[in-house]
């Protein structure tokens, strides 16, 4: 019988780190993560032998630190050769796995475990899921993977009525006859390290072994330790690591603690027997991923029940919804995940490319596709990024492609777009959304155009106009909830009323409009190029019998002209007042080179949100709008759209 198994024996502790920087991030904050969090926390950890400890790695960090840190990577080798350190797969370029394709997750998964294998000579067995996102169907592509076990968070047990005393050990599920052994990470862990003084979690520690439990589990980010604000000068300067190392010791001496793998404790651990998990993340990103409306109603039922009752089993049937929820709540996260999947299934019809698979690879990394206290959905460099692996991929499959269109469901609304293609751009238009140009992108660029965010209200801006600035020193350094209850707004930031696009007209001063309005459309070659011819009434003000025809030309290179006629009736329901003006609105995310015809006032603007981050609050220019104005008597104009003559550089990704 082994220690773990022995009645009064230790208590297996596993201490998982989890390191990540998403694709498209600076090299700067790769540098200044290097030097602030994963070097010193990793020398702490050598210099007093605490060992073994859990680790991974995400693909896109481990490829810049081969190319700028090769000695930080050759230390790890040094210590999973000598099994001090357990690294763990995951999905190469940190894809949310359930959101894939199931081949593209499977090989996402290959590829971390083939890179592990040739840089480490590791073949590594257990998996981090990324973001703890679950879904019951991934059990058997981890299987059929290679994966033997993956770590997710407890919550996942207790929304299925499991209590916490069942979830100290490994719990076995399956899917397809296919079997994957879980590891419940402990919330209370998650939050007490490193956020609170090392005594507290010794004392649970210490709790769990005299109950006789055989496991505890932490698995977190690393960042955690010196990368959020605070937390350097809570975990270095002020001491926190050197006391957590010594309170470790101690528990290690006194018999009531041992470090292990999870694939230690797979083998000496009993299983806790069988599970099915629902669809889940941690209890944070369910919230998250709610409609603010909703997010409200959800903070107002937490509060109502109260913390002691939140903290209890009945708190864990209170959730929010899914992660796949974040590609209805923003439109511009959905239009990358159901590029990146055409794509996908593109480039294997096409005899699967490499340099197109593992751009589309990149295109997937998680952190682009969502917003929360983390998630980089609003940040304009991790978008255009995940863009510009979507243009290298496309590029790379149309090359010598003719000037062609599609009419389909492409972003999976129940509505028809229009996809327009060549060897050099790719376009969507939505006739069911006014004929609004959705994404404009340039392969050689490499810039999606109308890659704009619009501006919207979330939950925390009701909350953060609300609350007060002062908050006390709860004796650690401030975690998620302390950081969004942390949040202040003086006032409501600025939205917008409809989803921003390219091509969206109205005519101003109380007149209709055709913006998200659908339009009736027909698509036809016509010298050379492809015409989308749009027609519809405008909606809503006086002059609520407006026509507007709206002729959409793409020619080969991408250059888009757009020919208007718009016909107002007279009288009663004539334009609002005699200097009324029919506008077109652009949103940019960069400048393109535009022509009116005739001659049209034009007004812009910066386009600017307000979003939480881990810092706080972020002021954050997302675009461009550029409005062209004619006199609603001219009846008719145009406008020509190209790309800049000479296209930037190719953003590193």
């Amino acid at each position: 019988m082994n220690a773990l198994q022995r009645p009064g024996g230790p208590l297996g502790f596993i201490f998982g780190l989890h390191l990540h920087q998403p694709v498209g991030n600076f090299d700067h904050v790769f540098a200044e993560h290097v030097e602030r969090v994963y070097r010193p926390i990793l020398a702490r950890i050598a210099e007093r032998e605490f060992f073994p400890v859990v680790l991974h790695l995400s693909g896109p960090l481990l490829e810049w630190l081969e190319a700028h840190e090769p000695a930080y990577v050759d230390e790890i080798g040094r210590l999973a050769a000598d099994g001090r350190v357990e690294l763990l797969a995951a999905g190469w370029y940190e894809p949310v796995l359930a959101a894939l394709l199931r081949r593209d997750r499977i090989e996402q998964v290959g590829w971390m475990r083939e890179a592990l294998r040739a840089r480490f000579g590791v073949d590594a067995r257990g998996l981090w899921l990324t973001e703890r996102v679950w879904s019951p169907e991934i059990a058997a592509d981890l299987a059929d993977a290679g994966i033997r076990a993956a770590l997710v968070d407890d919550r996942h047990f207790l929304v299925t009525g499991f209590p916490r005393e069942r979830l100290h050990a490994p719990i076995v599920t399956e899917s397809d006859d296919r079997r994957l052994a879980l590891f419940p990470i402990d919330e209370r862990l998650r939050y007490l390290i490193p956020f609170r003084p090392p005594s507290e979690t010794a004392d649970y520690l210490r709790s769990l072994h005299a109950a006789g439990h055989r496991l505890a589990v932490l698995a977190d980010d690393g960042e955690k330790f010196g990368g959020w604000p605070g937390t350097y000068e809570w975990v270095y300067d002020r001491g926190w690591l050197t006391q957590f190392l010594d309170t470790m010791e101690r528990l290690r001496d006194d018999g009531v603690t041992r470090l292990v793998t999870l694939e230690t404790a797979l083998a000496e651990v009993p299983s806790g027997g069988l599970a099915y998990l629902p669809t889940a993340s941690y209890r944070e990103m369910e919230g998250w991923s709610l409609t603010p409306e909703a997010g409200i109603r959800l903070q107002r039922l937490e509060h109502d029940l109260g913390e002691e009752r939140m903290a209890g089993p009945d708190g864990a049937l209170v959730r929010g919804a899914h992660w796949r929820n974040f590609l209805v709540k923003y439109p511009e996260a959905n239009r990358m995940h159901k590029k990146a999947q055409r794509l996908s299934v593109l480039c294997r019809e096409r005899g699967d490319p490499e340099p197109a698979r593992r751009a589309i690879g990149r295109a997937q990394c998680n952190d682009a596709y969502w917003h929360g206290v983390f998630g980089g959905l609003y940040l304009p460099h991790l978008r255009g990024a995940t863009w510009s692996n979507l243009a290298e991929a496309e590029g790379n499959l149309r090359q010598g492609e003719p000037l062609a269109w599609e009419v389909l469901d492409f972003d999976a609304d129940g509505h028809d777009e229009v996809w327009v293609h060549s060897s050099r751009f790719s376009a969507v238009v939505s006739p069911w959304r006014g004929g609004a140009i959705e994404e404009l992108t340039e392969f050689a660029s490499r810039v999606n155009y109308a890659d704009v965010l619009t501006r919207r209200r979330e939950a925390y801006h009701q909350s953060a106009l609300d609350a007060s600035t002062a908050h006390a020193d709860s004796g650690g350094a401030p975690s998620i909830h302390d950081i969004e209850r942390g949040l202040h707004l003086e006032e409501l930031p600025e939205t917008d009323a409809y989803d921003r696009s390219l091509l969206q007209e109205r005519i101003a001063d109380g007149g209709p409009s055709w913006i998200g309005m659908p339009m009736e459309c027909a698509a036809a070659e016509r010298d050379g190029g492809i015409e989308l011819v749009l027609t519809g009434p405008g909606h809503g003000g006086k002059g609520g019998g407006a026509q507007l025809e709206k002729r959409i030309r793409f020619d080969e290179d991408g250059t888009v002209t757009v020919r208007y006629a718009w016909g107002v009736p007279d009288g009663d329901s004539g334009p609002a007042a005699p200097e009324a003006a029919f506008s077109v609105e652009l949103s940019l995310a960069r400048p393109l080179e535009i022509v009116a015809e005739p001659e049209a006032g034009r007004r812009e603007h910066v386009i600017e949100t307000v979003a939480k981050s881990e810092r706080g609050l972020d002021r954050t220019v997302q675009g461009q709008s550029v409005t062209y104005t004619w006199p609603v008597a001219t009846r008719a104009a145009s406008l020509r759209l190209a790309f800049p003559p000479d296209p930037e550089r190719p953003a590193t990704a």
